[in-house]
């Protein structure tokens, strides 16, 4: 199996040198020609949850400005080629689209399908309109990994990956009977990931969703690792009033009802403990956040439904001043 892995961040070397590992034929396509070219010649390093274990796993990498040059067209039959798309929202640009168009045009005619990794809401829509005849697989994943340096990653926590096509037109397909997904499954537990079809798609995303527009917005102002980010009784107090607008507002939009969301949310803090989210991780590198699609995305979904989201809307804006370079929607 062949596996194009567009970003070389923290999820696009852990997937990319583990599928490796397992056998997969992997290029990792990076913003950077020093980047390919350290693993190209050195590999991927990877390290084991709490540093137990290091090893070096040979991968291919290539620079992205490399992706016009001849012979990159090959064959995308029998579900023998994916392009696992591991780079964030704010990337999912007009560029990176050219880029998927080159890299997912096979010289038999096929489009090779794009599994998308990304958080938020918004990018499925946006690929779809600009590659209408890829297949989209969204895919939810809690898999935990940082970026060391160009080649290395840690794994920081053990997840799950949940796979499952993307219509855009409220068609369900049944995954259970779709054989190339299945042969990507297969390939991805090799790989050592826990990884699973779903029919339900829309509902994990919007669960995720969820989780995202309390836990990192919030570490990423107040500057703390998610285990202590209920840990002050204001900052709790903060938490519960964006979890509960963020959850009637995405139920409206069609997200059933958790059980027990906030405890869900309480959960995820004392489980990832340790963690730096992602957005925090932006701000601290000075990096553009993915506020625009995950709380933004719910003030989008607010306004659709005749709703008000003035806490998002107020969150929006605050990341927003703590590094004010152009979101993605601008």
């Amino acid at each position: 199996m062949r596996i194009d892995v567009v970003g070389g961040g923290s999820l696009g070397l852990l997937y990319g040198a583990k599928l490796a590992e397992a056998g997969a034929e992997v290029t990792i396509w990076t913003r950077s020609k020093e980047q390919a070219a350290s693993l190209t010649d050195q590999g991927a390093l990877v390290r084991g949850l709490g540093g137990t274990s290091e090893r070096v796993i040979r991968v291919q990498g290539e620079w992205a400005r490399h992706a016009d040059r001849a012979g990159i067209r090959t064959e995308n039959g029998a579900g023998l080629h994916w392009l696992v798309l591991a780079v964030k929202q704010t990337d999912v640009n007009e560029r990176l689209l050219e880029l998927l168009d080159r890299l997912t045009d096979g010289s038999d005619g096929s489009r090779t399908p794009i599994v998308c990794l990304q958080n938020g809401i918004g990018h499925l829509e946006r690929i779809k309109s600009a590659l209408p005849n890829n297949r989209l697989i969204a895919a939810v994943t809690t898999e935990g990994a940082k970026r060391l340096d160009a080649r290395s990653v840690e794994h920081t926590g053990i997840g799950e990956l949940w796979l499952g096509e993307w219509t855009g037109n409220g068609r369900k397909p049944d995954n259970a009977e779709d054989i190339p997904l299945k042969k990507l499954i297969s390939m991805l537990h090799s790989a050592g990931f826990a990884s699973f079809l779903s029919n339900d798609l829309e509902n994990r995303i919007y669960n995720k969703l969820l989780i995202n527009a309390v836990i990192n917005p919030l570490t990423a102002i107040f500057d703390v690792e998610n285990g202590d980010l209920p840990l002050h009784p204001s900052r709790e107090r903060l938490m519960r009033a964006l979890f509960e607008e963020s959850e009637l507002i995405l139920v409206k939009a069609g997200m059933a009802m958790p059980e027990d969301g906030w405890q869900l949310i309480l959960d995820v803090c004392k489980n990832t403990r340790r963690n730096i989210s992602s957005m925090l991780s932006d701000i601290r590198a000075g990096r553009a956040t993915e506020i625009d699609a995950i709380n933004g995305g719910i003030v989008m979904l607010a306004k659709k439904s005749g709703q008000q989201a003035p806490l998002n809307q107020a969150i929006v804006e605050f990341v927003k001043t703590l590094h004010p370079k152009p979101s993605m929607g601008e």
